[in-house]
């Protein structure tokens, strides 16, 4: 693999009119953006349907798309809503999604281009290629009819509200080939996108409804177990996640088939992968469904190299990045090793303590991918300014920081990534505009206030966009 470089920014965060980010004419504009700055790389996070607390990484569907990603402006140019449904769609502000305008309008405005919608012919070919999402649409509009409940809830599977089950159709289809457009037109500039996915689903999902067998559920359809992590440096509690765990001995007998129609739904999607949470192939944090917190849980034995084995068949030219952050072992050292996948490396980590950590750059390996932070971290500058002490000043020694405005060491220690021997290193967005703060997209083990920061194009063009084209020049990257 030669050195890259790439910037991490969700869709969400795209610049553009209608109160979030989409695959329209500013994704392109975005990936020219990156190429003229010498990236070759776009990271974004999950496309899935988001939770109530706007988090994509506990979805109803690990197939099914985020409906707010379809682009209004195409679908005006397709003749599907008008010029008016576009002014009323107005954003009130550039600078965070709308979520909760979002949750009111949006579908309504999508089944109305759902009902102008006359090439009935490719909606049907479109879901008869991907069965996965015709049936996250049925379980949509199932949803919808059974007021919301969960599925072990519902009182019947009849699909009776086929006007919400046409108009999920119609916005799949859209979604996907809105999409195939900009990663077709990423790909003729030379930029690979890597996609993510989050290892779990939510308790309610159509997966777990589609395929209750994989899961470790009671007799009702209800989580035995429930995932997490343990007491760690994001929270002291642990991280009480909620998603169901799998029955990894009914997967290995089937080939571990749904994971592999996952893989191959999302390397269709994407240039490659990140694998959220990978450390649980190894082994994962099991907590009793009864409690409040993840303190209590224990450690379980994953499927490891049968897993690995199963989900790069087929896919072994494509990028596949093993997040192997939190509490690591040797035994997941080793299964990361092994599955030949490159692990993260993570700047922040590096000064936690006067150690001498894998995340610091002089022990970075080339099968690596090299980050100052990722969408849970803070940002490099509010990083240097909210640590304590003792771990600043391990910080502005490795760099060499010559004196003065704590600030001025963000662009060093961000150089720090650029020049490892990592083959990929990747920015957060909120880095290159060297942000504070105030602009993190997650913090985790916090539910409410996540996910809605976005950018303007006005931010990205006043950024000094020359550092980065010669960090990438120099580095060859």
């Amino acid at each position: 693999m030669k050195r890259q470089s790439g910037i991490l920014m969700h869709i969400s965060s795209l610049y553009g009119d209608y109160s979030i980010g989409s695959f329209g004419k500013n994704a392109m504009d975005f990936i020219d953006f990156l190429k003229d700055e010498g990236f070759s790389v776009w990271q974004v996070l999950p496309f899935t349907v988001t939770d109530e607390f706007n988090s994509p990484y506990k979805s109803v569907s690990a197939f099914g798309g985020n409906p707010y990603f379809v682009d209004l402006e195409l679908l005006k140019e397709e003749g599907l809503i008008s010029e008016k449904d576009l002014s009323q769609a107005k954003q009130n502000s550039p600078y965070a999604c709308e979520f909760e305008r979002l949750n009111k309008e949006r579908l309504s405005l999508l089944g109305k281009a759902a009902g102008n919608f006359k090439e009935k012919d490719k909606i049907e070919k479109f879901m008869a290629e991907h069965p996965h999402i015709e049936t996250f649409c049925r379980f949509m509009a199932l949803r919808e009819q059974n007021g919301r409940r969960i599925p072990q809830e519902w009182k019947t599977d009849k699909l009776t509200d086929t006007v919400t089950y046409e108009t999920w159709r119609f916005i799949q289809y859209e979604f996907y080939t809105q999409w195939a457009k900009i990663k077709e037109y990423a790909n003729s500039k030379g930029v690979k996108i890597i996609g993510d996915i989050p290892f779990y689903v939510s308790d309610d999902s159509c997966d777990v409804m589609e395929c209750k067998n994989i899961f470790r559920l009671n007799e009702k359809g209800y989580p035995l177990e429930v995932a997490g992590v343990p007491p760690d440096y994001f929270a002291a509690d642990g991280q009480l996640w909620g998603n169901p765990l799998y029955n990894w001995e009914e997967l290995k007998k089937t080939g571990f088939r749904w994971w592999r129609d996952r893989m191959d739904h999302t390397l269709e999607m994407f240039d490659g992968v990140r694998i959220d949470h990978f450390r649980a192939v190894e082994s994962y944090w099991a907590v009793d469904a009864k409690e409040t917190t993840a303190k209590n849980g224990k450690w379980l034995k994953g499927p490891g190299m049968d897993f690995v084995n199963a989900i790069k068949k087929g896919h072994e030219d494509k990028l596949i990045i093993a997040e192997d952050l939190g509490d690591i072992t040797d035994d997941v050292r080793a299964l990361v090793d092994e599955s030949g996948f490159p692990g993260m490396r993570i700047l922040q980590f590096a000064f936690l303590d006067d150690g001498d950590s894998i995340h610091l750059p002089h022990n970075y390996i080339k099968n690596s991918v090299a980050y100052t932070g990722t969408h849970d971290n803070n940002t490099i500058f509010g990083y240097l300014w909210e640590s304590g002490d003792a771990e600043r000043k391990r910080m502005l020694e490795y760099v060499n920081f010559p004196g003065g405005d704590w600030g001025g060491a963000s662009p060093l220690l961000i150089r720090e990534i650029f020049k490892s021997v990592s083959n990929l290193c990747i920015i957060p967005i909120q880095d290159f505009l060297m942000y504070g703060s105030d602009t993190r997209i997650n913090k985790p083990g916090i539910a409410d206030g996540n996910w809605s920061y976005r950018v303007t194009k006005e931010q990205l063009l006043n950024a000094d966009r020359q550092f980065f084209k010669d960090l990438n020049r120099i580095y060859r990257r």
